[in-house]
């Protein structure tokens, strides 16, 4: 029996290939699909199964086109769903063999209501891992909020308690040297205290997972609601797209794989009014870059940033990328259900920049100028960008608040006359902040290099530049 946790960073995303006696299954794959074929042509086995947790919200599964080009079947646990595709709608408890393996759903509801889990067990008939998919995460659980229609009957108080009740009846029962593999870790917008670590045992996880602690169910229920932000705008665009299908990634890498000479891009850009979306990475972009070009950097967390500033998946898109990388961003677009990108231009920036185009750039300055800047000009505000939490925790005195992920709502605060000094974290989204503005006629705004990072490492801040409030400002 083989067992591979195939995990994807920028998505704090696992997906996980099972091999046995010429037998696979996959589960919760990723979009691109070549990567499970190829793997399983070397091995000589045959893809058996293609294993479903829930209607992803955060990505949209391969399952599609990976049944297509093997012949798997799709299995999803117990759910009312009409599907757009063929597959095998599982019973609790029903069980399924992969060479001398046998995989077992545990319909485990309260992530989503079509939430389940999958129990591996070896040849002997002993369980040896669980794959929790979002139901169970190594420090946390999945939230309850994102089934596919919270109303009156379906609030995300009944999911949580949904949930309390599939973690004690289902999961908790389960032996302790059980191995734990999640669907998701640190990053993920699909809980709110996940660990860095991608798996454990179930019983280091009934030990330190708040959620598994003894408690009641309303505990319980108010524990996992606190502290819950709206999640990104195009989760539910994907689950639609996990339940009634998408285009074949291989259309999508034809349509979004072609090269565009900057006569060719601009006339495109012009026809359909494409977002022009910049990949390179933040300092590079702030140094040149096409009018009204948004920057998100391939190397951050690129899809989750997409998928927050740009809230409807059938977008056109047209793509500025590092030589080399294009292919990369229209596939990391498609993993988000972003299917509509329209080509790329061809010799990148440069190429734009060479044709004698116009172009523009955004002042980005260390914070040793900034301090000097900011003490001399009055009406200089310092705007801080990173989320609600990280503000309260410890921000610049005097600084403004205006976090990316809600920068529609924040626009109203930014004062077209005056000069803002705009940080995040580290600098990348600082750089999505004010490409995103610039492009909406705010002209006024300065990228601070580094970010809070930065600015706390400056000689030129002290201790008396920095609050730690106990109440939100």
């Amino acid at each position: 029996m083989k067992i591979e946790q195939i995990y994807t960073g920028c998505l704090a995303q696992g997906a996980y290939y099972i091999e046995s006696k010429g037998e696979a299954a996959i589960i919760d794959p990723l979009r691109e699909v070549e990567p499970y074929v190829e793997k399983a042509k070397r091995n000589d086995a045959a893809i058996k199964y293609v294993f479903e947790t829930h209607f992803h919200a955060d990505f949209v599964s391969g399952h599609k086109d990976l049944a297509e080009k093997t012949g798997a079947s799709i299995v999803f646990g117990p759910t009312e769903a009409k599907l757009g595709f063929d597959a095998i709608i599982a019973e609790d408890e029903q069980e399924f063999k992969i060479g001398d393996v046998t995989i077992k759903v545990l319909h485990t509801p309260g992530h989503t209501m079509e939430s389940s889990c999958y129990l591996l067990s070896d040849e002997t008939g002993t369980p040896k891992a669980i794959f929790t998919g979002d139901t169970l995460f190594i420090g946390d659980v999945g939230r309850p909020d994102l089934a596919q229609k919270v109303s009156e009957d379906l609030t995300q108080e009944k999911q949580a308690g949904h949930l309390y009740d599939s973690l004690r009846n289902k999961i908790l029962p389960l032996p302790d040297d059980l191995v734990v593999y999640p669907a998701h870790g640190a990053g993920s917008a699909c809980g709110k205290n996940m660990s860095k670590e991608t798996s454990d045992t179930l019983g280091n996880q009934k030990k330190t997972n708040y959620a598994l602690q003894e408690m009641t169910k309303e505990e319980f229920i108010k524990k996992l609601i606190e502290g819950l932000t709206p999640p990104p705008a195009y989760f539910p665009q994907n689950v639609k797209m996990n339940i009634q299908g998408y285009d074949s990634i291989d259309e999508v890498l034809e349509r979004g794989v072609k090269a565009l000479s900057p006569v060719e891009f601009e006339a495109v850009a012009n026809d359909t009014g494409a977002v022009l979306l910049d990949t390179r990475s933040p300092q590079v972009f702030a140094q040149g870059f096409i009018p009204n070009a948004v920057n998100i950097g391939i190397d951050g967390s690129f899809a989750v940033w997409v998928g927050t500033m740009i809230p409807d998946v059938k977008q056109k898109i047209l793509v500025i990328a590092e030589e080399g990388r294009e292919e990369e961003v229209i596939t990391r677009l498609a993993r988000v259900g972003y299917d509509f990108a329209l080509g790329y231009l061809k010799g990148g920036f440069e190429a734009w920049k060479a044709a004698g185009n116009e172009v523009d750039t955004i002042t980005s300055l260390p914070p040793e100028e900034v301090a000097k800047v900011t003490t001399d000009n009055p009406n200089a505000v310092i705007l801080d960008v990173r989320k609600q939490s990280e503000y309260d925790s410890e921000h610049v005195k005097g600084a403004e608040h205006a976090p990316l992920d809600y920068i529609n709502e924040h626009m109203g605060q930014v004062d077209k006359d005056k000069t803002y000094f705009v940080h995040c974290a580290g600098g990348y989204r600082s750089m999505i902040f004010a490409s995103t503005m610039r492009a909406r006629g705010y002209d006024n705004l300065v990228d601070i290099s580094g970010g809070f990072k930065a600015i706390k490492e400056s000689e030129e801040f002290d201790l008396t530049d920095f609050v730690c409030p106990t109440t939100k400002l």
